[in-house]
């Protein structure tokens, strides 16, 4: 349940990118980029900040670590790091190209809030379990106030994506569905 926004909050949109949205997710992609759509016209329309982050691993540390779990291999192709067609984003947006799970670490992200006086977060995007929970802990962690749109966020896997959101979000900022967010950005 969401109780408040703060005045200060930014959009911040999770890996919606064309290699990611092609993926198989537990939840129809087209639903989730609806809501992510919704939730970007509502932003803009309080002129709040609306940040779009992209991954790109290539030549991070951890692809070079020692891990069990075979990692996704991109094509070498720019157009895969590119945020899909289908997502309303605008010159203006705020864009950040990360490395890692989290798109604080090694990014402009908390200096690009900070020069908007960003106290709370929106967060959405795939995956739930990775990008999404990895950029929201380092949020937590810097004291940002979070709210988790659920709907606007999916996983590869649906037991993932159900963990975060049961376990994980809750100790760190509120959680509630896209509609929820626009009628508190209408208050």
């Amino acid at each position: 349940m969401i109780t408040a926004l703060d005045k200060n909050t930014a959009l911040v949109l999770i890996d919606l990118q064309n290699s990611v949205v092609a993926m198989p997710v537990a939840h129809p992609i087209r639903d989730i980029l609806s809501n992510a759509n919704r939730l970007i016209e509502a932003f803009r329309k309080k002129d709040l900040p609306i940040v779009v982050v992209n991954v790109n691993p290539a030549g991070a540390s951890w692809t070079k670590a020692r891990k069990e779990a075979k990692q996704t291999a991109f094509q070498n192709d720019e157009k895969v790091f590119e945020i899909s067609p289908e997502v309303n984003v605008q010159e203006s947006d705020i864009r950040i190209t990360k490395h890692t799970w989290n798109a604080f670490f090694e990014t402009p992200l908390n200096d690009e809030l900070k020069k908007h006086s960003v106290k709370g977060i929106v967060i959405a995007g795939v995956s739930t379990s990775i990008g999404v929970e990895g950029t929201a802990r380092a949020a937590s962690e810097l004291g940002y106030n979070i709210t988790f749109a659920t709907d606007a966020m999916t996983d590869l896997q649906e037991e993932a994506h159900q963990r975060s959101i049961k376990y994980i979000f809750p100790r760190m900022g509120e959680t509630g569905i896209t509609e929820e967010i626009i009628n508190m950005l209408q208050k």
